[in-house]
Formats: structure tokens, C-alpha cells, sequence
């Protein structure tokens, strides 16, 4: 017999993992009560709507992949210690990359969250400038090697999405990152 109610914390997990999966349609409230052994009406006990699910889901994203992050990141005494950290966290494989990918599609019928992930991106990239300036770069010069980093990111993970990454990604990834800035 299913339990009668699943914590508003398991269902936000299993959505992020299944909208990271197949994005909007993955989010199907009969299966996802039957995969937490739960009855759906758990779900509508702490969400009203798919729609307030799916915000949930990008407030989960927003804290787990940048506020998180960044908090880790400026645990770091020095700029160099604090980029260092960044890049192992930020270019290591995760399960779920792909939540953006369909959250940028999700948000081609809903412009808040195209403004919500506009904003997250300027976010991160004000981090990395401040990141950079830390190196010793001048404003001008830090805005434009953000602007890179952010983008190789990017780039690099839709280069490893289907891929196993290497042992040694750190090594490649530094070496790279060092044609462009150098982490002194």
C-alpha cells in the first residue's frame, strides 16, 4: 500500500531529476507518485499546479547551481584558491545537466523564466568577473574573459554530455582555461 504523503522535498528531487531527463513531459504526476510509493494527492498537498511545481523546480536549480556554488566558491580565502574551486565544481559531469537545456526550451512559451535564467546568467557572470579582477585583470579585461569562461563552459559540457569524463578533466580543463586567462 502506498504512504499517504511524500515530503515536498522528495518530489522537488525526483522532478529535478526527471525534468533534467525529458524535461516538461517528464513531469507526469501518476508516475511520479508511483515512483515515491505515494498517492498523487500528495503532490497537490504541497503544490497547486504543475506550473507552481515547475518554479519550484527552478528555485531548486537556482540554489543547488548557483547559490550553493558560490557559496562553496567564496569559501576560499585567495582568488587563485577561489577560481581553482570553481572550475572543479563547475566542469565536473552531473546527471542532471541537461535541467537547463529543457528549462531553455520550457521557457520559449514563458518569458519570467526566460528573464529568470537571463538574470541567473548575468548573476554567474558577475561572479567570474569579480573571480577574474581577483587575478589581477583590469574590469575590462575581466568582463570580456567571463564572458569566454562562461562560454566554454557551456560549450564543454555539450561536449561531454553523452560522453564519459575523463579521470583527468581538471588537467585538460586548466590547460585550456590557461590560454585565456592565466590563474596566477
Amino acid at each position: 500500500m502506498p504512504k499517504i504523503v511524500a515530503s515536498k522535498k522528495d518530489w522537488i528531487k525526483l522532478g529535478y531529476k526527471l525534468f533534467s531527463e525529458n524535461g516538461e513531459g517528464g513531469i507526469n504526476v501518476d508516475k511520479m507518485s508511483r515512483l515515491l510509493n505515494c498517492n498523487k494527492s500528495s503532490f497537490y498537498w504541497h503544490f497547486k499546479t504543475k506550473k507552481d511545481f515547475i518554479n519550484e523546480l527552478i528555485a531548486y536549480w537556482i540554489d543547488i547551481d548557483t547559490t550553493k556554488v558560490i557559496n562553496e566558491v567564496d569559501e576560499q580565502e585567495f582568488p587563485k584558491d577561489k577560481i581553482l574551486k570553481l572550475i572543479k565544481v563547475a566542469f565536473r559531469k552531473d546527471s542532471n545537466l541537461d535541467f537547463i537545456f529543457y528549462l531553455k526550451k520550457y521557457s520559449q512559451k514563458n518569458n519570467t523564466i526566460q528573464k529568470i535564467i537571463d538574470r541567473i546568467d548575468d548573476e554567474r557572470i558577475l561572479f567570474l568577473i569579480d573571480l577574474i579582477i581577483g587575478l589581477g585583470y583590469s574590469k575590462e579585461q575581466a568582463e570580456i574573459k567571463a564572458s569566454i569562461f562562461y562560454k566554454y563552459l557551456i560549450g564543454y559540457h555539450e561536449m561531454i554530455r553523452y560522453k564519459k569524463q575523463k579521470k583527468n578533466y581538471l588537467v585538460e580543463v586548466l590547460d585550456e582555461i590557461n590560454q585565456f586567462i592565466t590563474i596566477k
